[in-house]
Order: C-alpha cells, then structure tokens, then sequence
C-alpha cells in the first residue's frame, strides 16, 4: 500500500515509514523494538514489539479515554515496565491522576511532556508493573498496521455511533483487563 506524504513523496506503507511527526526525526525501530516520541521530541520511550514485553494492545471507548485524548477513542498498547527504557525527558515528564473518572476506580496516572503536553503514556493502579502507551505516539507509522493492530475494543458500550470499531478484534462492553 502506498501514500504520498506532504511533501509529495509516494512512501511504501508495507515497510518502515517515518513521516515528518515530531521536531526531532529521530525514530526507530528493528524487528523488536522501536521508539514512542512525543511531538516536539523532548519525550522519547524505547519499547518492545513482541511478547513478553508487548503485553497487549487495544482501543478504549470510555468516557475518560475521551477527555484525555480530546478524542471519540484511544488507540493504545500495553508494555511491562521491565521492559520499558525512556531514553530521553523522563524529568520531563508531568503527572496527573485520579480515580473518580475511572472504570476500575482505582488511579490512574497519566504522564505528559512538559514542552509540549503529549500523553506519553498511563499507570493504573488496576493494573500493577505495566504502562499504556499510545499507538500515535509511535514513531514507525508501520508498526500502527501491523505489530501494534488493535487486537481488543472495550467500552463498545460507549462508542460512537459513526464509528464501527476496529474490525476482526474482540469486542467488550466493559473493561477487557479488570
């Protein structure tokens, strides 16, 4: 499948693609792992593309996804923190959490670049040892197709009516992790 970027260039989205996505044009990626940027660069998280490391990934319809992303849904994957390197600005990094909004009621903490006010990524409390990373943040927009495809859809319950879901991936009307 091809594209052509905003400069005019037809790029092979079967491969590796590195569209102009933040200030630093420093993403990567390999057969298991690749980088998470956040958009002026400030941020940047080493992350695996395979199990053990990959735990999972999914898109989140709730009421709070919304609000965070400023959006009708979240793209996201699972990593274990053992796995999880921040290569750069993780004293970049400010925090927000709470419970009140959450479908476990326990916190969860999300993490944003300073500079920019990226979501880099989430910790819940429901869900020790692992961090929620956002699919748009990775920089290989090859891995959003392919390794990082939502394999889940929770919260259908509360989903848009415009949008149909993510085809082929299983389906909950709550939580598919609590």
């Amino acid at each position: 499948m091809s594209v052509v970027d905003k400069t005019g260039v037809k790029v092979d989205k079967s491969k590796s693609y590195f569209p102009l996505a933040n200030l630093t044009h420093d993403g990567w990626s390999s057969d298991t792992e690749a980088t998470a940027t956040c958009l002026c660069g400030s941020v940047q998280l080493k992350f695996p593309t395979q199990k053990p490391g990959l735990v999972n990934t999914f898109v989140c319809n709730c009421s709070d996804c919304r609000k965070i992303t400023a959006s009708m849904f979240a793209s996201n994957f699972t990593i274990d923190d053992k796995y999880l390197t921040h290569v750069r600005g993780q004293e970049n990094l400010k925090t927000f959490g709470q419970a009140d909004t959450i479908g476990s009621g326990k916190k969860m903490t999300n993490y944003f670049c300073n500079t920019c006010g990226g979501l880099m990524y989430r910790k819940g409390e429901a869900f020790p040892g692992m961090s929620i990373l956002r699919i748009g943040t990775v920089d290989d927009f090859h891995l959003h197709e392919t390794k990082l495809r939502p394999e889940t859809e929770q919260f259908i319950k509360g989903r848009v009516a415009w949008f149909t879901g993510v085809e082929g991936a299983e389906k909950h009307e709550g939580s598919a992790y609590t």
